[in-house]
């Protein structure tokens, strides 16, 4: 009885959001033409992608910072490209946080880091975005409108920083961010792990001999970084990683549910 009461209470909650958070079929049809790796999904996928938008809208707080204003069209270009990778996982992998702080452009951000001597070196890093254990999790503007793909079109088609920053709250959901989610078993981990390994290294080489790859290049600095440029290409060109790491590309598929390349 009680167990029905609360599914009971949850599902008017969730249709008290949903009506509350509706994203007018105008603004959505503009977000898929706008993003058209989202545009290629199917009807069913698209119909749930809209219901989780909405509850993620309803669930995040969006904040503009030095004055850059979070319209509609910004806060659901956001929300359905994060949802993309939790698709089929849902909403709980996200509960680790809540604000989400735009800027208009980049961030400059100043860093420390000690070397092995213990000297302390001081540098400036620019950011597109930033995700931190248990938030904010911080977005620039130029870097997410579709004037950024349309900028780097032919020349990074895998490039999504928003896919990226939300990858790496997926990675973090166990406490720290090192390539590897939470997985349900030692087994599933073993894994993970033994076919990332083989995959970075892989991929690592290629970047060293200066080849050209699907994904980022970037995803050589670090294991965490691997993972987070590999979704990168695994939703925005599956087909495309399908190709050139096929191993890695059903690993992927397999954690997240989803086949993009069908």
């Amino acid at each position: 009885m009680w167990s029905t009461l609360l599914q009971r209470w949850h599902q008017h909650r969730e249709q008290r959001l949903l009506a509350q958070h509706a994203i007018p079929d105008a603004l959505w049809a503009l977000t898929l033409a706008r993003y058209p790796f989202l545009g290629r999904r199917s009807t069913q996928d698209l119909t749930e992608l809209r219901r989780l938008s909405s509850l993620f809208l309803a669930s995040k707080e969006f904040h503009g910072a030095n004055g850059f204003q979070v319209t509609d069209e910004v806060a659901v270009a956001v929300a359905a490209q994060a949802c993309l990778p939790v698709l089929k996982l849902g909403l709980a992998w996200y509960d680790g946080f809540v604000g989400i702080v735009m800027h208009e452009g980049e961030v400059v951000a100043p860093r420390e880091v000690m070397d092995e001597d213990g000297v302390v070196h001081a540098y400036d890093e620019t950011l597109a975005g930033e995700a931190m254990e248990g938030g904010p999790l911080m977005l620039a503007w130029s870097e997410v409108a579709p004037e950024a793909l349309d900028r780097l079109e032919g020349f990074d088609p895998a490039y999504n920083v928003v896919i990226h920053e939300f990858a790496h709250v997926i990675d973090m959901r166990d406490g720290w961010a090192n390539g590897a989610p939470a997985l349900d078993s030692p087994q599933a981990r073993a894994r993970w792990a033994a076919t990332l390994e083989a995959e970075w290294q892989w991929f690592c080489e290629q970047v060293d001999a200066g080849h050209t790859t699907v994904i980022d290049p970037y995803g050589a600095e670090a294991p965490e970084e691997f993972f987070a440029v590999a979704v990168e290409a695994f939703f925005v060109a599956p087909v495309e990683l399908r190709h050139e790491q096929p191993q890695l590309y059903r690993v992927l598929a397999a954690f997240f549910r989803q086949d993009p390349a069908e």
